[in-house]
């Protein structure tokens, strides 16, 4: 039966390699999200028990309006300080670093040159950290303030919450990602050099 899934697999992919490799791309995302999931609860823990979180940390500022805007107290109060910047940012480098040669050797097989894919991972990394970091600023307070006060589930609902901001920022990501890894994680097949023909004599 493996074999016969193995065949049917190895034949779709052949079909259809772009899909495949959506398929493929979307199974480790949903590992790398289960890894923030897991993550991010203990790093918060960590960072919460230092004094980090009564530090207020804003930066890149538009007119009024700050990407990264993390007022210093509790996070169920629309804070968190340093301590929740530092526990999303560690969180998603670490899945993204795993991310990275998980999908360049395992989705897309490439074997083009890693520092040059590296170095375009980094850059889409640091513009979907802004782009993520900016939206949370819309959605981050209202879903703590309802899983928290408006459903009164407390610490419960905290860590509910980190899971769905997680979840936003995984499909943020997979939705980012994919048409760029195709691009930076290319594979190049090697063509076999034409068979010499011998002479006749």
């Amino acid at each position: 039966m493996f074999r016969a899934l193995a065949r049917t697999w190895s034949d779709f992919a052949v079909a259809r390699p772009t899909l495949a490799q959506l398929v493929v791309f979307c199974l480790l995302n949903v590992g790398m999200t289960v890894l923030q999931l897991v993550m991010m609860p203990v790093v918060r823990l960590w960072l919460g028990a230092t004094a980090l979180e009564d530090v207020s940390f804003r930066a890149v500022q538009l007119g009024d309006y700050f990407v990264f805007d993390y007022p210093a107290g509790p996070v169920s109060e629309g804070g968190g300080g340093l301590a929740y910047f530092l526990a999303v940012q560690i969180t998603l480098a670490v899945a993204q670093i795993v991310n990275f040669f998980a999908q360049r050797n395992i989705t897309f097989k490439s074997n083009s040159n890693p520092w040059w894919a590296g170095f375009w991972y980094l850059i889409a990394y640091v513009v979907i950290t802004f782009g993520a970091a900016a939206l949370q600023g819309l959605y981050k307070v209202p879903i703590y303030d309802l899983f928290i006060t408006v459903w009164g589930m407390g610490s419960t609902g905290e860590a509910m919450a980190d899971g769905v901001t997680m979840l936003i920022n995984a499909l943020i990501s997979c939705a980012v990602f994919f048409p760029i890894f195709k691009l930076i994680f290319r594979r190049d097949d090697l063509v076999p050099a034409p068979a010499e023909h011998a002479l006749a004599s």
